[in-house]
């Protein structure tokens, strides 16, 4: 079973929580171990163990992962094909007019902001040095580099360039070279939020070190795509499927969310 890839919110701060929220979010505290392990085997027995070994491509990595944003993953996928025909190196990527990056990522959506952003991004990284100790070596475009240095100053790297946060530079670390990050995407907070294994209300960049703190070495694979799956297939964001969830009995969320189209005065006319 191939993992899938994050979409949904773009990298930044989640929205501010109503009063009710930010009631569950005082309230809230991290959750065992043991309940995590529960919340992971019962996620596998419905998903079962996602499979994506590191492909060691960081900045296709990079690239997908701004296009997955305000798509699905078949629009974004038909706009990086598009662009990869159109231009097979990163330098022709880098290097284009904007309008031709533009109309080979239009299926992807909001192609003018995506276009616009990939170039800035690959700009930068040919204006830096390639990793610790290279400063006056020869610099080209590639992030090769990041696989051999610590965690924390790839991800320093990462979020220091145009538009990157925390989930697009998760993304990059753990399926590029398989390092212990976690992307958080709005599947991912949401249902992690309702399960309560993420503080709601929390900001993305707290969400990202809770996910970390609850995935082991070796996990944040397995954890990440199942609650995207979970997310995406049963806990809706407006109508959860709590009726069919394999999870309700583990959720402390289940039933509260209202079903789209019952009204209040639908539900005390009962």
């Amino acid at each position: 079973m191939r993992a899938a890839r994050p979409g949904g919110y773009g990298d930044g701060m989640s929205p501010a929580p109503p009063p009710s929220a930010r009631a569950a979010a005082a309230a809230w505290h991290a959750p065992a171990r043991a309940r995590v392990l529960r919340i992971r085997e019962r996620l596998r027995d419905v998903y079962g163990v996602p499979l994506a070994e590191p492909h060691g491509r960081p900045i296709a990595e990079l690239v997908l992962t701004v296009l997955s944003q305000s798509t699905n993953d078949r629009n974004r996928d038909v706009a990086y094909l598009r662009l990869r025909a159109r231009m097979p190196r990163w330098e022709q990527v880098r290097d284009a007019p904007l309008a031709d990056v533009e109309e080979a990522i239009r299926p992807g959506g909001i192609s003018k902001v995506k276009s616009a952003r990939i170039q800035a991004i690959l700009r930068a990284i040919s204006d830096q040095p390639r990793g610790p100790g290279s400063a006056g070596a020869p610099r080209e475009l590639s992030l090769d580099w990041l696989g051999d240095v610590p965690l924390a100053q790839a991800r320093d790297y990462l979020t220091a360039l145009p538009g990157v946060g925390r989930k697009t530079a998760a993304c990059v670390l753990l399926f590029a070279f398989g390092l212990h990050d976690v992307p958080v995407d709005t599947h991912v907070s949401r249902v992690g939020m309702r399960l309560g294994l993420l503080r709601p209300g929390a900001p993305f960049e707290q969400l990202h070190d809770q996910m970390l703190e609850l995935s082991a070495p070796g996990e944040e694979l397995e954890l990440h795509v199942n609650l995207l799956r979970h997310g995406r297939r049963t806990c809706h964001a407006r109508a959860p499927l709590c009726g069919e969830c394999a999870l309700a009995r583990m959720c402390p969320s289940r039933g509260l969310a209202q079903p789209r189209g019952i009204t209040a005065k639908a539900i005390t006319a009962k």
